[in-house]
Order: C-alpha cells, then structure tokens, then sequence
C-alpha cells in the first residue's frame, strides 16, 4: 500500500524529463512533500509549473548540500545523472556526478535513517546482450562511459545494502518517453525529435538503417513502478529491468509518429552517432511483476498517442519547450 501523504521526499535531478514527472505525481497524486535539488544541468524548473515543491539549486557533487538535503527525509529518489551523449564527451563529469555525487546520496541516506531510497540506473549496462528479453543477471557490457558509471553507483548501493543494510532498491529504465520530452535540449530521446519534426513537416532523422531495436517505455509507466518499488519489502537490495518486455525499431517509431500526427514529413537516414552501438534492446521485466505488481500499461502506440496530444498542446502555448534528456535510440 503506497501512502505518501504528508511523507517529506527528496528527489534529486527533479526538474528533468523522468524527474519532473515524477515530482508531479508524488505532490499531486500522492499528497507528498516534495523537495527538488538539480543543478538544472538539463533540467528546467518550468517542466514543474503548477506543483508545489521546495527547489534547492545544487549538484548532488555537494557533499554538505547533499546532507542538508536529505536530513529529515522519509524517502529519496536518486535521478540526478549527467546522460549518455555528455557523458562520453566529458568522462570526469559524468564520474564525479554519476558515481561520487551517487555515494554522497547513499551515505547521507544512511546517515539520516532514510526509510527507502531509490536508485534510477539504466538499460544500457546490457550492452549488446545475446540473448533478448535481456534479465537482471545476465552479463553487464559497458560500450560507453555512461553505462559505466551508472552501474558503478549500482555496485555502490548494492554495497551500502550488503554492509550497513541501507535500504535501497536499483531500477534499470528502458528508453522512456512521453510528456514534458521536447527537442529544445540539445540531449533530447528519439520520440521527442521525431514528434518535433513531424508537427513542424520537417523530415524525421533517423540513425543508420533505423533497424536497430529499443525496449520503449511510457513515463507513466516509469513512475508508477518508481513510487512502487520504494514501498514493497522485497524490493530491498534488489534491481528491477523497468520496460515492456517488447522490442520496436526506430524506423516503425518514426514511422507511427508520422502517421499519428497526420504529417507530411519524410524519413531521413544519416551517419550513427558514437553512442549508436547497441543493435537490439528488449528487457525482461518479469521480477519487477512478480515482486511488486509492476504492470506496464502503455503500448508503444498508446504511448506515442498521449505523448502526441502533449506535444500538439505544447505547439498551442507561448512557453518554451523545456527538456531533460531520457531516451537515445
């Protein structure tokens, strides 16, 4: 039973894609009391407007605004991460904030009695698995920095359980989208672009052959498995695949955007990215069903439908479109 009313939560990196949403379910669904710290490195207060939270500027880098941050909390939700396409450009940063701003996180958590904490890790430790679904224990590859170090900070909280029995939970996100994802930063996930795009006529980019695969999952559906797995007893010490278990290829993403939107737009193929190196990605996430209900809801169409009808009320309004980044095909 999920009862958050009135319980003090921290969510670092909350003014980013995934954050955001997150912070507005907890405050508006669930009664919490929210505070947020990001260093709005791609984040942006405005994917917040209409919540009511605490916002504190600052990098979980801080060793001492990160213990201020977390004295007193009930629950924190670790989110805060430099992303995949930064962070192979600058390796020290994603270091220092993916894996030592992650130790400050649980050793302030530990410190303070925290009662649950919850780590958001990636996918994208599998690299390019043999075997599809991938599961929570087959081989990690680490084909670029990000994975790395995310996997890192996981090892760190797995530790953190296996010696002071800190009580956290590790969920590996599969390519999230949906609403408050739009291409204003330069970091912004596949869907996002190609929704821009096919509203504005312009042609769809797609990388390669547009073959390659990803286990794409609705923000809700990330959310709603991120607030479950703070709450179950056996989530404790464990980490959970959070996606579909359904693989689809980036050429029929674009494909169905541009037939949902009604769009006259072409598809363009151009050159891989360094970052475009895992072929398919499907991941099991049969444990998170069995050990805390997680059920995705969400179909790839579904999705995409909700997320175009955000993203054409977007088009409507006068506000910049804000981001932070969360998916990469």
């Amino acid at each position: 039973m999920v009862n958050l009313r009135n319980k003090k939560v921290l969510v670092t990196g909350g003014a980013g894609f995934v954050g955001s949403n997150l912070v507005r379910t907890l405050v508006q669904k669930h009664g919490a009391t929210v505070t947020v710290l990001d260093d709005l490195f791609t984040g942006d207060e405005r994917n917040l407007a209409g919540v009511k939270y605490q916002f504190i500027h600052g990098s979980v880098e801080n060793k001492s605004l990160v213990n201020d941050c977390v004295k007193g909390k009930d629950f924190v939700f670790h989110l805060a991460s430099r992303n995949i396409i930064i962070s192979n450009y600058d390796p020290c940063g994603d270091l220092n904030v993916n894996v030592i701003g992650s130790y400050n996180i649980f050793e302030a958590c530990l410190e303070h009695n925290v009662k649950r904490v919850v780590y958001s890790s990636t996918s994208s430790v599998y690299g390019n698995p043999q075997i599809l679904p991938v599961q929570e224990d087959d081989p990690k590859s680490f084909l670029n920095f990000y994975s790395a170090s995310k996997y890192s900070a996981e090892v760190y909280a797995k530790t953190f359980y296996a010696v002071f029995n800190l009580p956290v939970t590790v969920l590996r996100y599969s390519n999230i989208y949906g609403d408050y994802q739009t291409p204003s930063n330069p970091y912004c996930g596949v869907i996002g672009k190609f929704m821009a795009a096919a509203l504005a006529g312009e042609p769809l980019k797609v990388h390669g052959d547009g073959l390659q695969t990803r286990d794409y999952t609705y923000i809700n559906d990330a959310v709603n498995a991120t607030i479950a797995a703070a709450f179950h007893p056996k989530a404790i010490g464990e980490d959970y695949n959070i996606g579909t278990g359904v693989q689809t290829s980036v050429l029929e993403v674009a494909q169905a955007v541009i037939k949902l939107a009604g769009s006259r737009s072409v598809i363009q193929h151009v050159e891989n990215r360094d970052i475009d190196n895992i072929r398919n990605r499907c991941i099991c996430v049969a444990k998170a069903m069995e050990q805390f209900q997680y059920r995705p809801v969400f179909s790839i169409e579904e999705g995409l439908k909700a997320t175009l009808q955000w993203a054409m009320q977007l088009t409507k309004t006068s506000t910049p479109p804000v981001l932070s980044n969360s998916l990469t095909a």
